[in-house]
């Protein structure tokens, strides 16, 4: 189940960042909701924020070691950890993969979820971002809450 969630984050990460490059000019703006939502076409050549311009091979080994040592978690524990554990793992697996293609395919990552108030993200971006939280949630509320009833 979980690898499947990951193909399907890849699959339609990599779907849309197709059909947005396919149809819109670089930094062309689509309104879906005005000045609240837009599709907006971007290229990233650094990571959240675009901190750290310019460091594709850097990112590349990076997005890789951490991908491989995800998997290798998610296979070794599958049965063990719990759920929520492995859900979040998943988020973060399918979401780095989905960049890592971007950089190495293009050299940069395609953004196009445009809210205004916030930097241009993608659907990948989106999903290393809930499985952070789902992570952070297990850690600080959850796995507390197993150990005091001694799960």
């Amino acid at each position: 189940m979980y690898f499947i969630l990951i193909i399907l984050i890849i699959l339609s990460d990599q779907a849309i960042k197709y059909v947005v490059t396919a149809n819109m000019l670089l930094h062309e703006s689509i309104p879906i909701i005005n000045n609240i939502f837009h599709i907006t076409y971007a290229q990233n050549f650094g990571a959240s924020f675009s901190i750290l311009q310019n460091q594709r091979y850097f990112f590349i080994a990076i997005g890789s070691v951490t991908i491989a040592i995800l998997i290798c978690v998610i296979i070794r524990y599958y049965k063990r950890f719990d759920k929520v554990l492995l859900l979040s793992l998943s988020l973060i697996t399918g979401g780095a993969i989905g960049n890592l293609i971007d950089r190495i395919r293009l050299g940069y990552v395609v953004d196009f979820l445009d809210f205004r108030i916030w930097p241009v993200f993608n659907i990948a971006d989106s999903s290393i971002v809930c499985g952070s939280f789902l992570l952070i949630l297990y850690i600080l509320w959850i796995e507390p809450r197993k150990q005091r009833k001694g799960l």
